[in-house]
């Protein structure tokens, strides 16, 4: 759990000395219990989180490779909430991975989708691909 958990505040520290990189702002917010903890960002678009996102040269793409190799074991301890928003056209898209449902799936008469087909990569969900675009070996990106 130690390495997943220190991967987060890795990967703010490398997007906030890259201006380039895209990212606008971000913050940590704590919860109740150590287990809520959460990572805010704001970026310039889409494009530039999806490229930090599957930029191998990044920490972030073989952080989730190695997450993603770790969650599928029964005794996963970290889990993952993921929320994007898009401001204009007004698109979100979200995805939960060892976690309850939490943020918009908790909401009241929200439908939970699981991550397949068309929904299996955030640019999937949002409707700008079929789905089929996940970069990581197994079946999606979630």
């Amino acid at each position: 759990m130690a390495p997943d958990f220190f991967a987060a505040p890795r990967m703010a520290r490398e997007l906030v000395s890259e201006p380039e990189s895209g990212l606008i702002g971000n913050r940590t917010v704590l919860g109740p219990g150590i287990r809520n903890v959460g990572f805010v960002q704001y970026w310039e678009s889409f494009k530039t989180l999806r490229d930090y996102a599957r930029d191998s040269d990044h920490l972030h793409f073989p952080a989730w490779q190695e997450y993603y190799e770790d969650s599928t074991k029964e005794d996963a301890a970290v889990g993952i909430w993921h929320e994007t928003y898009l401001i204009d056209p007004d698109e979100y898209e979200t995805v939960y991975n060892n976690m309850p449902p939490f943020g918009l799936a908790a909401s009241e008469e929200t439908e939970i989708i699981p991550a397949a087909d068309q929904h299996n990569t955030a640019a999937g969900r949002l409707g700008r691909t079929d789905g089929s675009d996940s970069p990581l070996e197994h079946s999606g990106e979630k």
